[in-house]
């Protein structure tokens, strides 16, 4: 059964290979989610904290983005366990 455009045929893997193409997988999606939130983290810290963009930031910009950043991931790191915990629960339910 060809199960992509690609002509991979994942009948024919081994249970090992398979396991690999997962953690690929896996691995590649943690990475497109960490550029996301890097960038909309980004974004959102240079919008409040840099009103008129010149050369170079200033003392008051460089710590109001660096305080912006910790924020940002301290809430994205707070949502992210709530959310683990809460599928956690559901599959116990199961």
């Amino acid at each position: 059964m060809d199960t992509s455009g690609s002509g991979l045929n994942l009948n024919s893997l081994t249970s090992a290979q398979k396991e690999q193409l997962m953690e690929q997988m896996k691995a590649e999606v943690a990475l497109a989610s960490a550029q996301e939130l890097l960038q909309r983290m980004s974004d959102k810290c240079f919008e409040k904290c840099v009103p008129k963009p010149g050369v170079s930031l200033d003392n008051s910009e460089q710590k109001c983005v660096g305080m912006c950043m910790d924020r940002y991931v301290d809430a994205w790191n707070l949502v992210s366990r709530t959310f683990a915990a809460r599928v956690r629960r559901e599959v116990e339910k199961m």
